[in-house]
């Protein structure tokens, strides 16, 4: 395996926030009366701010631009205060990449201001040459284009990065862009479509780190 660069997804892959998040929305959802679709709100995890809007406009019509203010209200009030925990393997991994001379970014569908904050309280922000979100690229994940952006800013071949992701949409996006891709599942397990793309699926970044050594 030959690589010079990783990029690493941070939601669900770096640090444990979808299961606050899927919390919080549901919550958002008892307080302004309306269900919790919760097979749709699996399905957008991953993608940026827009690829979530059109989700949730599907099933919530008219009704979302009130639970999603409910939802950023409580999602700030924690997230931009309070460190979200890390996940196994997260700071090992960084640190022995780090070492190794390998640069290292993050590829994330969360806008700018609220990664940076999630980063820093983490004690996360130290590791990283940049940081490339969801607001700019024209399209999201399970799109490419963050991470060919992410790879540019490096000054990196795709083809000798290695992608880390928690998601289905965010995987696809990895492997579409032609990196070394990893999935470390968290709230969704790989669907069949997914399994298909024929790339690595670890139960950690631990596990990772193991294999990395190792080669």
């Amino acid at each position: 395996m030959s690589y010079k660069a990783a990029i690493f997804d941070m939601d669900g892959l770096l640090l444990d926030t979808e299961r606050v998040c899927m919390d919080i929305f549901k919550t958002a959802c008892e307080v302004q009366d309306l269900p919790f679709i919760e097979p749709l709100y699996r399905s957008i995890i991953g993608c940026n701010a827009a690829g979530v809007e059109a989700g949730f406009r599907k099933g919530y019509g008219d009704d979302y631009p009130r639970v999603h203010a409910e939802w950023r209200k409580r999602y700030n009030a924690v997230v931009l205060h309070e460190a979200i925990p890390v996940k196994d393997g997260v700071v090992a991994l960084l640190e022995w990449l780090q070492a190794k001379g390998v640069a290292l970014a993050v590829a994330t569908s969360t806008q700018r201001d609220v990664a940076e904050v999630k980063l820093r309280l983490a004690g996360l922000d130290q590791y990283f040459d940049n940081i490339t979100t969801g607001c700019e690229v024209a399209q999201g994940k399970p799109h490419p284009e963050i991470y060919w952006l992410a790879a540019e800013r490096l000054g990196i071949d795709p083809a000798q990065c290695l992608a880390f992701e928690d998601s289905n949409n965010g995987i696809r996006a990895a492997v579409a862009a032609g990196m070394i891709a990893y999935q470390i599942p968290d709230l969704v397990e790989p669907c069949e479509e997914v399994l298909a793309l024929g790339h690595r699926i670890e139960p950690s970044l631990a596990t990772v780190l193991e294999q990395l050594r190792q080669a």
